[in-house]
């Protein structure tokens, strides 16, 4: 086995927390893959299929989250509903990654004027309200998964770059970084082969630990009904739409509401653990 693949292993099986969370967390890839590539051939039933089974029916060995009003297959619209979330919460957190973490780092290192201007903008960006702002451009745009994806992106990249101009500023005096400067290296060169890549560990921490809260916030804007995705589920759309019903079948917008919770959970966990591995690492 590879160094990276039994240091990999090292932190996945640090502690139960890191265990569990990687757990959830691969579950959910995994699905999410199978389901977008596999499509309705994987699932019990067709999701946006109605009366499969008999309306309000409760969770059994036949529909496991129990069936819909009109009949349809609960579980089969939640494991559908799986590739959308994925896909537009590592999507936003890859923009933010790469967008912000390069911000940070060419900041960090260039300091002077460039990191006075490019920090006071992120400020101002880590000031406005997430929710609200992302509200506010899907609702002029219209609803839709892309304009909600892009929303998010636009407004998601100012912690990564705080955090990535925090390790230049600590990389900018190291020997290595010292020795490209006398070997003639460029600026993007040094940022990108030195800062950045060194400061990758740390951000992917983080990248983990904040992969769960786009997933609740996109949900968020999905049950305001934001980011709809008809006739395909889309969770946060399902617990909105389900919510009626409550009291008569409280399972249709319970289920979906946990699943949120335990891959936001899941993802936390997993990010925590990688954050103790590494740091006990370095001891």
């Amino acid at each position: 086995m590879s160094p990276f693949l039994l240091r990999l292993r090292r932190i996945i099986t640090f502690n139960a927390e890191t265990k569990i969370g990687f757990s959830i967390v691969a579950a959910f890839v995994l699905i999410s893959i199978a389901e977008s590539i596999g499509g309705r051939h994987i699932l019990p039933y067709n999701p946006i299929k109605y009366f499969v089974g008999k309306p309000f029916s409760p969770p059994s060995l036949l529909h496991p989250f129990g069936t819909t009003n009109l009949g349809a297959d609960l579980f089969s619209m939640v494991i559908a509903g799986a590739p959308n979330a994925a896909e537009i919460s590592f999507f936003v957190v890859g923009v933010a990654f790469i967008g912000g973490g390069l911000l940070g780092a060419f900041a960090g290192y260039l300091g002077g004027l460039t990191d006075e201007v490019l920090m006071r903008i992120t400020d101002i960006f880590l000031t406005l309200p997430v929710i609200i702002i992302a509200m506010a451009f899907v609702a002029v745009l219209g609803p839709s998964p892309i304009h909600a994806m892009i929303a998010l992106s636009i407004i998601w990249w100012p912690a990564y770059a705080r955090l990535s101009r925090s390790e230049a500023l600590k990389l900018r005096g190291a020997y290595f970084v010292e020795s490209a400067k006398l070997s003639n290296m460029s600026t993007l060169e040094i940022v990108l082969r030195h800062i950045f890549r060194v400061s990758v560990h740390t951000l992917l921490t983080y990248v983990t630990l904040d992969i769960g809260t786009v997933v609740l916030v996109y949900s968020g804007l999905s049950f305001l009904g934001l980011s709809v995705r008809l006739p395909y589920p889309d969770w946060g759309f399902m617990v909105a739409n389900f919510a009626q019903y409550i009291f008569l079948a409280p399972w249709m917008p319970i289920l979906p509401a946990v699943v949120i919770v335990i891959i936001a959970v899941g993802f936390s966990l997993l990010g925590d653990g990688m954050r103790s591995a590494l740091q006990h690492e370095s001891r």
